[in-house]
């Protein structure tokens, strides 16, 4: 059984999924890639005692690294021509250049200039530089989702 409305809710005989800012007449692609990179979770104007009480190991001042799987949907309507949304390729390609390019094997805080002066959150990867570097014709950004660990992941609909 299938049921869905204009709230982005529906649901199987065995799931419930919602969908925030969903829209019904749109097609969503996603493309996931994956890089490596380490980040340090910590205020200059904090001592290390008040840094590693609220942000525990993660303030480690010898850095940690994440194995981080980015995924980044993208919609819009369906080309008649190529029964595409967009090239997966193409979106694959845009990713690469303007985001694993400045990432990958790179410590976040020191490496990557727009991390610079910011903390080194996921959230803020997700937030800024993502929404602002997937700009692709015939497409809009839909969502953007980091994968810290498998348990642990940041979701932004811009």
């Amino acid at each position: 059984m299938f049921v869905n409305n204009a709230d982005g809710i529906f649901f199987t005989a065995s799931y419930l999924y919602i969908c925030p800012k969903f829209e019904w007449n749109m097609i969503y692609i996603t493309r996931r890639e994956t890089f490596n990179a380490a980040h340090r979770l910590f205020r200059e104007d904090w001592t290390d005692d008040k840094n590693t009480q609220v942000f525990g190991k993660c303030a480690n001042p010898n850095w940690h690294g994440h194995n981080y799987t980015l995924y980044v949907t993208v919609k819009g309507e369906l080309n008649p021509e190529t029964g595409f949304l967009f090239d997966l390729k193409e979106l694959s390609a845009i990713i690469r250049e303007r985001i694993i390019s400045k990432v990958d094997h790179r410590n976040l805080n020191v490496d990557v200039d727009f991390m610079k002066g910011r903390m080194a959150s996921t959230e803020v990867l997700a937030m800024d530089e993502l929404e602002d570097s997937i700009r692709i014709g015939g497409a809009t950004l839909h969502c953007v989702k980091i994968a810290e660990t498998e348990n642990n992941f940041v979701e932004y609909f811009g």
